[in-house]
């Protein structure tokens, strides 16, 4: 629970500032943080981070990445879809190249992996660049989501939730959470208006709080299909990045399709 708690704070006294500066400086970040989730994975996969696919896959996931400015170098007909498109062609090329060492089951896995953190990292930097409070808003609606179901199912719960995939998670916590989230979601919408009124903001945030505990169940899954306790080492008493971001990466894109930011 030390190391836990130490790694928490160490971890908020980084992650905080770069919010709070944004700019480059959070682009950077999120690239950095999307290049260790996408490591987190091809290291489940038992794929080498050197290998030619890793390779392809960093750079399929950083076309998704990357702002618009990082490609002005490219000539106008080519944009990122095709870029993506490109990256992704290769990974199949590289099935035949190795003669299905590496199979199209691995290309479909990597090309997936691209699009999920790729796209989750992107619209943290956009909703960053949307302004302060609308980050904030949808960080403080997956954590005390996270914080409401873990109390709240440690009292109260007694039905499992997804006992396959996750035997600790309970309906009680995912309900107990969702309520926890929505009080203080509406609160911080209250002081910090957002797009839509506050009514839409209620149900939207329930919308977001259940969003984030199904992409903690997709992260579990993952790491449950591949036989591991955490998707990584690098925070120690919390595991890997994709511990860390699995709900927020699962969210963000949901709160740019409904037109938050």
């Amino acid at each position: 629970m030390r190391t836990r708690v130490i790694t928490a704070v160490v971890a908020l006294l980084i992650f905080i500032p770069v919010i709070l500066y944004g700019g480059w400086l959070i682009e950077l970040a999120a690239f950095v943080l999307g290049t260790v989730a996408l490591g987190e994975i091809l290291v489940m996969k038992k794929k080498l981070v050197v290998s030619a696919e890793a390779v392809i896959s960093f750079l399929g996931m950083a076309v998704i990445l990357a702002p618009d400015r990082w490609l002005n170098f490219l000539p106008s007909f080519i944009n990122r879809q095709f870029l993506f498109y490109i990256f992704v062609m290769m990974l199949l090329l590289h099935t035949v190249f190795t003669r299905n060492h590496f199979s199209f089951d691995d290309a479909g896995v990597l090309t997936l992996a691209m699009l999920y953190i790729g796209s989750g990292f992107f619209y943290f930097v956009q909703a960053r660049q949307a302004g302060l409070s609308t980050l904030f808003y949808i960080l403080f609606v997956i954590w005390t989501t996270d914080s409401g179901a873990y109390m709240i199912g440690r009292k109260l719960g007694r039905h499992k939730l997804a006992p396959q995939i996750s035997p600790n998670k309970t309906w009680e916590g995912s309900i107990g959470g969702t309520i926890v989230a929505v009080i203080i979601g509406t609160i911080w919408v209250w002081f910090f208006p957002q797009t839509y009124s506050l009514p839409m903001m209620i149900l939207l945030t329930v919308l977001f709080s259940v969003c984030g505990q199904m992409g903690d169940l997709v992260e579990s899954s993952l790491k449950r299909f591949y036989g591991v306790k955490d998707s990584g080492k690098i925070l120690p008493g919390h595991g890997g990045i994709l511990d860390r971001f699995d709900s927020l990466l699962f969210v963000l894109p949901v709160l740019h399709f409904v037109g938050l930011f």
